[in-house]
């Protein structure tokens, strides 16, 4: 094995809170608008990944103890029954499991049931993301879902019976073509089944995918920008209104139940991630693994780091990053927290930048923190343009 690769892990310690992302490249069918690296399932590659994963997982710094998992994809639950087994049997003996609070799965309607769901549970899994998207079967044929808006309220109160109490449901809004109220009768869906937790995602037209081929045809055009922004308000106001603190800009959660893993991307915490494609953050070292299954199962079988780039962050490139990661939380970015994670005061960053975007009402300012505001939050991309 690449001596090189074990030094860069082993070598590090441990922070105080760190995460362990595991990528399941499969799906049973790819999504119109999906640019995350999957394949179809289809036949017997299951088997040559849990055996790669193996690998990998063996390379962990020794007694790394994860105090957040998450198993993302791909559909992990696409997965038969028994090679999820498989899988939790391996993760098991390779990964100190002892301290993990929070195990998220991300799930599809239409890969579950019963028999997957206890295997979940027997595990550790206790939170599950599903991918419902709509709860109107027009707009999922759209999408290139494989389900229906019944599957997707049957699964949920299908994981409900099987014990779980932490549950989180997708939706996106901004869809081409949508009928009428289309939106507003997700989210009273959404509400009336009790999740604690929910994503609500604007449609990308992520380039490559097949939905953005369309759009470059002239088959579909995207919903305007000021149509995007009415449906953002609305989703926002509706969750607010029904309870939910609204804690990053595309999530919202009962309090007490956000997403403790993607907290970790969203601020000082580090990670690990395994799995072709999965990313890494590290003691100040970055990576990201090859996007192909074969590749990277490859490379591990050879001994080689099945790594498409690694770097490692110059301090103020990483104080920025983290300045910017951290603005996507509602809360903000405290100015005396920030400089003794990172060691710079983030006006000495970014001063000017910041003193134009607050005067175009995208940021907003007290003396100890820094926040987007509600103008800010529509178009957050083009204010963290301005301070990367």
């Amino acid at each position: 094995m690449n001596i090189e690769f074990f030094q860069t892990l082993e070598n590090l310690k441990q922070p105080l809170m760190a995460g362990l992302y595991i990528h399941v490249p499969f799906c049973a069918r790819k999504c119109a608008y999906c640019d995350f690296y999957s394949v179809p399932l289809a036949g017997g590659p299951a088997g040559d990944y849990l055996q790669a994963l193996d690998r990998e997982c063996a390379l962990l710094p020794p007694g790394f103890a994860p105090e957040t998992m998450f198993l993302g994809g791909g559909t992990p639950t696409v997965l038969a029954a028994d090679d999820l087994a498989r899988l939790f049997d391996l993760l098991a003996r390779r990964v100190d499991l002892g301290h993990v609070t929070e195990w998220t799965c991300e799930a599809n309607p239409g890969t579950l049931d019963a028999e997957k769901i206890r295997a979940l549970r027997r595990a550790g899994v206790n939170r599950l993301s599903l991918g419902v998207q709509s709860f109107d079967d027009r707009i999922l044929e759209f999408l290139g879902r494989i389900h229906t808006a019944r599957q997707a309220a049957e699964s949920f109160r299908l994981l409900r019976a099987e014990g779980f109490e932490n549950l989180s449901l997708d939706l996106i809004f901004a869809v081409p073509g949508a009928p009428d109220g289309a939106l507003e009768r997700d989210l009273a869906q959404a509400l009336e089944l009790g999740p604690e937790h929910l994503s609500v995602y604007g449609l990308t037209f992520e380039g490559g995918t097949p939905l953005a081929r369309r759009r470059d045809a002239g088959e579909v055009r995207e919903v305007d920008e000021e149509e995007q922004l009415r449906q953002y308000r609305l989703v926002r106001q509706s969750l607010t209104s029904a309870g939910f603190r609204h804690y990053e800009i595309s999530n919202y959660a009962r309090p007490g139940r956000e997403c403790r893993h993607n907290l970790l991307y969203w601020g000082p915490g580090e990670y690990l991630g395994l799995g072709p494609a999965a990313h890494s953050h590290w003691a100040g070292r970055r990576w990201g693994n090859v996007r192909n299954l074969e590749a990277w199962a490859a490379a591990l079988e050879q001994g080689r780091a099945p790594r498409e780039f690694e770097e490692a962050l110059e301090p103020e490139a990483r104080a920025r990053e983290t300045l910017v990661f951290s603005l996507r939380r509602l809360d903000g970015v405290e100015r005396a927290g920030f400089q003794a994670e990172t060691g710079f005061d983030y006006h000495a960053l970014r001063g000017e930048e910041i003193a134009w975007l607050v005067r175009l009402g995208m940021l907003e300012e007290t003396d100890d923190r820094l926040r987007l505001t509600e103008k800010g939050l529509v178009v957050s991309d083009a204010v963290f343009a301005e301070l990367v």
